[in-house]
């Protein structure tokens, strides 16, 4: 036993190496800082839906930045270098489960150990994903995330349990949501920013982007997963189009247009956040 673990640790140590590498590090500085272009330009989208709603535009979701993206000058070059950047930032974020592993071994670690695990594999989850998203655009295919969301939507609906289970997704997106918010009320999410490399100056400036940054996201993701759990309740997937969906639910109430005016700001100031991340980034969730 004492042999095989060693062997597992040896990999993962040079699998380690690899994400450690300096060229990753530089790629994945490119994903943050497309993953910041991406946010700004869902915040600009949202914008659009609030004060120009007869205009068609793009989904106002990460597909909708990919597209708007591939429209402007050069627009096949940058959704090149964005994926390749958001896939090279997504290694570099597994590389903390490579990091972290050993201590789910250790009792008394294994807890806390695991919600990091967990933490950093969705991430990178998610940067692989918009990663993937961004290559397949740059390779020319046509992809409306929004659409598809409500077709797969409606096709689990119709299978025997359908309705449990997009209630639970549901309850699961809302849930994520609302960690986001409660990370961006407390400041949760300075933990991934090298606060010892940033200047003193910068410091309140970041804090407050990221805070409202986060508490826009925790507002449209939780948005969202209501949005799933009543596409559960009633069988009515108009509206279950995952962020393009809870943007367009935000601007359709009362006082809406200003609603999703701040959700919008919130995204583009996360999106300078991530900037920010790019410049000063600290891959260690436990400081």
């Amino acid at each position: 036993m004492h042999v095989v673990l060693q062997r597992v640790h040896d990999a993962v140590a040079s699998a380690r190496g690899v994400t450690d590498h300096p060229v990753l590090e530089h790629l994945a500085r490119v994903g943050l800082v497309a993953y910041g272009v991406l946010h700004v330009l869902i915040g600009w989208l949202a914008f659009r839906i609030a004060w120009s709603p007869q205009q068609r535009a793009p989904d106002a979701d990460q597909t909708g930045a990919l597209q708007t993206v591939g429209s402007s000058p050069g627009g096949r070059v940058l959704l090149w270098v964005i994926g390749l950047g958001l896939l090279g930032l997504a290694l570099w974020q597994a590389g903390e489960v490579l990091r972290w592993w050993t201590g789910l071994l250790r009792p008394g670690h294994r807890l806390r150990v695991a919600v990091v695990c967990a933490k950093c594999g969705a991430k990178a989850v998610v940067y692989a994903v918009l990663g993937v998203t961004g290559v397949l655009f740059a390779a020319g295919l046509d992809y409306r995330a929004a659409e598809r969301f409500r077709e797969l939507t409606d096709e689990v609906l119709r299978i025997p349990g359908g309705g449990a289970f997009v209630g639970a997704a549901g309850v699961g997106v809302a849930a994520v949501g609302l960690y986001v918010l409660v990370r961006g009320v407390t400041g949760g999410f300075m933990k991934d920013v090298d606060l010892h490399a940033a200047p003193d100056r910068w410091e309140p400036l970041i804090e407050r982007l990221g805070a409202v940054g986060y508490v826009a996201k925790g507002i449209a993701f939780a948005v969202a997963g209501m949005l799933l759990v009543y596409a559960a309740v009633t069988a009515d997937v108009s509206t279950a189009t995952g962020l393009d969906g809870a943007l367009n639910a935000i601007g359709a109430v009362r006082t809406g247009r200003w609603l999703l005016t701040a959700v919008a700001v919130g995204f583009a100031a996360f999106g300078v956040y991530a900037l920010a991340r790019a410049r000063y980034p600290d891959r260690d969730p436990s400081t």
